[in-house]
């Protein structure tokens, strides 16, 4: 099982790559990427220790990061109103 799971992981990596040297596209967004990650870890990082919302903390992991970075800003609403529905 789980080495099928390596199998298709790698078989994905390499269509990845083979779509980004085909089509020619660059490497140019890896930096947008990076810079929206970056971002994303310094936002929620502020909202949790800058005492703007006393009362909740959005853990700095992998999933949040990772929804800050595709949703913006309205990810932390989304993630902080998710907080507060699960804390009851």
């Amino acid at each position: 099982m789980k080495l099928a799971a390596i199998g298709i992981m790698a078989v994905s990596l390499l269509l990845l790559l083979m779509i980004v040297v085909r089509k020619k596209i660059g490497f140019g967004w890896l930096t947008a990427f990076g810079t929206h990650l970056v971002l994303a870890a310094l936002g929620l990082y502020i909202v949790n220790f800058s005492g703007l919302i006393p009362e909740v903390y959005i853990p700095l992991n992998p999933t949040t990061v990772g929804t800050v970075t595709v949703l913006g800003l309205p990810g932390v609403a989304l993630l902080y109103g998710l907080k507060l529905s699960l804390m009851g």
